[in-house]
């Protein structure tokens, strides 16, 4: 059987795959892969160099994607956990316009729950058709919790009814609020109001303090932001992620509410007592007052007069009665009426409430004025220049460098020896004491108890006084007579106490302190603050000296500062008067620092009274505005501090006491 040839088919329709195709098929397939490798390595590079930036552009435009979350600023509190400085929890009222106009159904139901909030709804109209787009406006501050949870319950109740009606969305009132939402915060509340306004200090919305602790300790005060992030996620979803606030820290202090409440309460009750008497004002330039552990160093008071109220530091009330600063705002003889308040600029304003917020304290300084002397005859005791058989003859007054310098009493006060040269106050012993030491050792003494220098107390602005001390090569020889006594240098308030708890302690020089604990919001303890010893400033032996002659101050037969014993108890201390510049203009600072108990001091006081508002007529260089502060403050604080009478009562005392609402303790004593 013979072969027959196959013949080939073609079918209509149809091409041949030639070689030609298959080539032009394989450039555009490469050509496709190399578009996706491009399109691959440009995703790339954006995202590595790009990405974030456009992750941000996208978040920004979805809803509460990106949000602070706040810190709560740490508590202040006293010894005993009594609240002094808190911050609340308050909420921003924000409104979303972009999604409240995003149906017509939501425009009116949400106005009209902004209204229940106190928003003005006409107003609020006007802003969401004006701003569209808008998805974060505050329209209303520091919402108290109790408002927000009314009119979260007061919506969910009104859903609740819909529901149970089955009434549709268009026909709903209260399931079409939208755009409203709370947003939280905290403000600072001061529950102390004025007792502790110099101690304290106050912070501003922002958590920055100003003054006192919470400027001194605003770090530690301060938390750390969270913050709520969203992101899209691989199927571009939007996603959220929270990083939690880290609350600030807490501060315990040394000081005791109830101990400064009842400085405050004096200082107070003075001001109002000379208030408006010689001039229209406030009843002295300035009282200060400190009380202090003397083996420790701890602050357990400290206050002053006048002074405003935390919760109120901008009151412009509290600047009536203050002395007119002069350029260099320095107080004037005049002092600011109603009307002057009312008419200061803006920058003015400032000034007189930075002179108000001021801590006398520890940022004023002045001339001390007798009771430096304790320093001069402490320096000349430890130094053995004077002896404690010396003996000074005062005859009213000394010339000493071509100045003629007297004695405030101006008949002489004959032979003295150094105990009743303090008792008496005596200026011509005290100049003479001071030449025997010279100026090399006395202002090396200076220096021993620290003036001139901070203290280190953990309060801010505390004011460095060294430009107002002699150097032993600049002091002449009336400059060393005149600082005997307490005139021609200045001091703080904070530095004498600090250096005259040392000369009653045995001569330790204790580092100040007011905090005595940090702790973590979650109550853990971060620090404690443990006395710190400084230096030594002078012996035992010349401690126990001066506390004798200090003691004498109070008790004895001429002694300058009786009226500062409070019933029941012995006290010691040292009064003080000192003339302030221009000389001769009949003003005065006085002053009383003492200690307390005599037998075993524990505490130590300090008043201070700048030019006090006597009636026309009466001297202001009397001692006993400062002392009749201290035996006011020392009868309600040494039984409060379970510091027992020593000393049998008179009949006038009793009924003091009684009329006080305070007991007699002598027969809790330890010595009966």
């Amino acid at each position: 059987m013979s072969k027959k040839k196959r013949k080939r088919s073609t079918r209509p329709g149809t091409r041949r795959f030639t070689l030609s195709m298959q080539r032009k098929l394989m450039v555009m397939f490469g050509l496709i892969v190399a578009a996706f490798l491009f399109l691959s390595v440009r995703i790339f590079l954006i995202n590595r160099d790009n990405g974030t930036e456009y992750t941000m552009q996208v978040l920004s435009q979805q809803s509460y994607t990106n949000r602070t979350i706040p810190y709560r600023r740490g508590k202040i509190m006293d010894c005993k956990g009594t609240v002094l400085a808190d911050s609340t929890l308050v909420y921003n009222v924000i409104i979303d316009a972009k999604q409240i106009l995003s149906e017509d159904r939501y425009l009116e139901p949400s106005l009209d729950a902004a209204e229940t909030l106190g928003l003005n709804k006409a107003q609020l109209r006007k802003f969401i058709q004006e701003n569209e787009s808008s998805q974060y406006y505050i329209a209303k501050k520091n919402v108290a919790y109790q408002e927000k949870k009314d009119y979260e319950a007061w919506l969910a109740e009104g859903i609740e009814q819909e529901n149970s009606l089955g009434l549709k969305d268009e026909n709903a009132v209260f399931r079409n609020v939208v755009g409203i939402w709370f947003e939280p915060g905290y403000i600072r509340t001061y529950p102390s109001g004025a007792a502790f306004a110099d101690l304290i200090g106050f912070a501003n919305t922002a958590n920055v303090g100003s003054f006192g602790i919470e400027e001194y300790y605003n770090d530690i005060l301060n938390g750390t932001e969270g913050r709520t992030y969203g992101y899209l996620d691989d199927n571009l979803n939007l996603e959220q992620t929270t990083i939690d606030a880290q609350n600030g820290s807490n501060l315990t202090l040394t000081v005791d509410s109830n101990i400064q409440n009842i400085v405050m309460k004096h200082l107070n009750k003075f001001g109002e007592k000379y208030k408006n008497k010689d001039h229209k004002g406030n009843g002295a330039n300035n009282i200060g007052c400190i009380i202090q552990n003397v083996h420790t160093g701890e602050i357990l008071a400290m206050g002053s007069y006048p002074g405003f109220d935390l919760s109120d530091p901008y009151d412009k009330e509290a600047l009536i009665g203050m002395p007119v600063l002069s350029d260099k705002d320095e107080a004037t003889d005049k002092y600011l009426t109603k009307k002057d308040v009312e008419a200061l600029s803006d920058n003015d304003q400032i000034r007189y409430f930075n002179s108000l917020w001021r801590n006398y304290c520890i940022s004023s300084h002045y001339e001390p004025g007798s009771t430096a002397k304790t320093f001069t005859v402490a320096a000349g005791l430890e130094s053995g220049r004077v002896k404690e058989d010396d003996t000074f003859l005062c005859e009213g007054s000394l010339t000493v460098g071509g100045s003629r310098i007297r004695c405030h009493n101006v008949y002489g006060d004959g032979t003295l020896t150094v105990g009743e040269a303090v008792e008496r106050s005596c200026n011509v012993a005290l100049m003479k004491m001071a030449e025997q030491l010279g100026n090399d050792e006395f202002t090396k003494y200076q220096n021993v108890f620290n003036f001139g220098l901070r203290t280190g107390i953990d309060l801010a602005d505390e004011a460095r006084t060294s430009e107002y001390l002699y150097s032993a090569a600049s002091m002449g020889e009336a400059d060393l007579a005149t600082n005997s006594f307490g005139q021609n240098f200045e001091v703080t308030m904070i530095q004498m106490i600090t250096a005259f708890s040392s000369v009653v302690n045995g001569g330790i020089y204790y580092e100040p302190h007011v905090v005595s604990r940090i702790t973590s919001s979650g109550g853990a303890v971060i620090s404690t603050t443990e006395p710190r010893v400084l230096k030594k400033t002078v012996s035992e032996e010349t401690s126990k000296k001066l506390r004798e002659y200090l003691i004498q101050v109070v008790e004895g037969d001429n002694g300058t500062g009786k009226t500062a014993r409070p019933a029941g108890y012995r006290i010691g201390g040292k009064t003080g008067t000192a003339e302030t510049l221009p000389r001769g203009n009949g003003e005065y600072v006085v002053s009383f620092m003492g200690f307390a108990p005599a037998e075993d001091p524990q505490i130590a006081i300090y008043v201070v009274v700048d030019r006090p508002n006597v009636e026309k007529g009466e001297r202001q260089a009397d001692a006993k505005f400062a002392t009749g502060i201290v035996r006011s403050i020392l009868t309600e604080v040494l039984p409060y501090m379970n510091i027992y009478m020593t000393q049998p009562l008179s009949d006038a005392e009793k009924k003091e006491l009684q009329a006080l609402g305070l007991k007699d303790t002598t027969s809790y004593s330890r010595d009966k």
